[in-house]
């Protein structure tokens, strides 16, 4: 039997490098999966490049509420409950310190990884709660400990989905509902790509490959973490045998956060 046997994953932002990770992973374990993400094309290639009967998938923008009502009841009548949500979606946006930051891409940024990830709980806990319990997992990041140059929305973002996991693990406590955060350092993925060039910009001086390199040598472990490494805690998170854990913030860094004030 697998980790998830049976058991039904939401999982947002699902066409990007962790959530497909995830989605893979899952349904390895025996999950059925309900795939969310804004780009519908990108979801049709990860849904055929997975080729299960147990994944579905739905397009939506996680910042509606009226949308992320959709795919909860979307995933509720394909699979009958939802077990497990991984809110995942979230955008990194431009680089530049906060004088010269542009307020609309600001609210963007808090829009989708903030309003974004309260909206999925909001509508996925009372589906979970009739099911007697299940797994919140909520992306952060390490700039959810830290401050980063030149982000300040998506670290500001980062902290309050902290914030906001702990909130909900005290009040899902009652109704077998975890909720914990992950937090990633660097991921091999496009948004570190987009941050690499994006930084590299902003200096003046550096090529995108050699911002890369300096990233690279901030991390004791000298590498970027796989989505494959970060799907792993996730499906620990998400299984029975994290049943005690709840509140948690769970980094995934690479030894970052040990050199952490």
């Amino acid at each position: 039997m697998g980790r998830l046997q049976d058991k039904v994953a939401v999982i947002t932002g699902g066409a990007g490098g962790i959530g497909l990770a995830c989605a893979r992973l899952f349904l390895e374990e025996g999950a059925k999966v309900m795939l969310v993400d804004r780009d519908d094309g990108a979801l049709h290639r990860v849904v055929d490049e997975l080729g299960s009967a147990n994944c579905d998938h739905i397009a939506a923008n996680v910042t509606s509420a009226a949308q992320t009502q959709a795919y909860v009841e979307r995933a509720r009548h394909r699979f009958g409950r939802i077990d497990v949500l991984l809110a995942n979606a979230g955008v990194e946006g431009q680089v530049a310190a906060i004088p010269d930051y542009p307020l609309e891409e600001f609210e963007r940024v808090m829009a989708v990884n903030v309003t974004g990830a309260w909206l999925a709980l909001k509508y996925a806990i009372p589906v979970m709660r009739e099911g007697g319990g299940g797994s919140i997992v909520v992306t952060s990041s390490t700039s959810g400990i830290r401050g980063t140059w030149g982000i300040s929305p998506y670290t500001i973002s980062k902290h309050a989905v902290m914030g906001m996991m702990r909130t909900a693990a005290l009040e899902c406590a009652a109704w077998n509902i975890r909720v914990n955060t992950i937090n990633p350092a660097p991921v091999a993925t496009r948004m570190m790509q987009s941050l690499e060039v994006q930084r590299a910009e902003a200096t003046g001086s550096m090529t995108a490959e050699e911002m890369k390199a300096k990233l690279t040598a901030a991390i004791p472990m000298r590498r970027y973490a796989a989505p494959e490494e970060i799907a792993q805690v996730m499906l620990f998170l998400s299984s029975d045998a994290s049943s005690y854990c709840t509140g948690g913030v769970y980094m995934a860094d690479g030894g970052i956060s040990a050199g952490a004030v």
